[in-house]
């Protein structure tokens, strides 16, 4: 079981599950033939896709769910509150390809279970994913404000994820975006730092993770070596040393990245 980020940042968000029983999207925040083409060109397929899970409504997230579940028969995963609002992005999907889930509580998948749990962001009722096939164990969280003790205990016990790092706290105070938007980056149901990140990492690891992928970087207010640096610099300071006791990688904006831990 493995995680493929194929997009990620507020231009739209992306990424690829594969396991033994099917390939499945975390989100769809691009139109269906990016999202295609990207499949494509780490040669996948995009008929293979058996299912879209849906963290939450925003447009960097659901761009392309919508065609794609009409065109491919592809089933939406997303709670109640998600799909009412998401519903005049998606337009018309079957309703047999309606398939409402519930944070906290766990489902199947052909043989991974589906943990979705809450996390804190300004969206009508946003999901994290953890997901297990009876060895192994990881885990999507982005697009969240704090980390708060229901995200920890989804994490807690995953051998890899995908983490929120979306900007440098300088960078953004610093920069051109209008009071109100910072406001709403820095806040609970914002977008977590590099810092913030770093300190989810240690604790992260200390239960045992081993791979990580930063996430949602911001074009404006980060950069990726910055990110690399401060959650690798960080974890340094508490004896923590990259490429011993982690691994450490972003995730792209426009392209494919790195898989994030490896099919046993």
């Amino acid at each position: 079981m493995r995680l493929i980020s194929l997009f990620s940042g507020s231009s739209g968000n992306c990424i690829l599950l594969e396991h033994e029983g099917g390939a499945f999207l975390i989100d769809a925040g691009l139109s269906g033939a990016r999202i295609a083409g990207e499949l494509k060109s780490i040669g996948r397929d995009i008929r293979d896709i058996k299912g879209i899970l849906i963290t939450h409504e925003h447009d960097d997230h659901i761009k392309g769910a919508g065609i794609l579940s009409r065109k491919l028969s592809i089933p939406l995963y997303c709670n109640e509150k998600t799909f009412e609002a998401a519903l005049p992005k998606l337009g018309k999907i079957s309703e047999k390809n309606i398939c409402i889930i519930e944070g906290g509580k766990a489902f199947e998948l052909n043989g991974v279970k589906v943990s979705p749990f809450k996390i804190s962001h300004d969206a009508a009722d946003p999901l994290g994913f953890r997901f297990s096939d009876g060895v192994n164990s990881c885990a999507v969280a982005t697009d969240t404000g704090v980390v708060t003790e229901e995200i920890l205990g989804a994490l807690k016990g995953c051998s890899c994820a995908i983490l929120e790092a979306n900007h440098d706290v300088t960078m953004l105070m610093q920069g051109s975006y209008p009071w109100v938007l910072k406001e709403r980056i820095l806040g609970e149901k914002g977008h977590l730092s590099n810092e913030s990140c770093a300190a989810l990492c240690e604790r992260l690891i200390s239960w045992g993770m081993e791979h990580i992928c930063l996430g949602h970087l911001s074009r404006e207010n980060n950069t990726p070596m910055i990110a690399l640096n401060t959650v690798a610099n960080y974890l340094a300071q508490g004896g923590m040393k990259r490429g011993r006791d982690y691994t450490l990688q972003i995730a792209m904006r426009d392209c494919a990245a790195d898989p994030v831990g490896e099919a046993e």
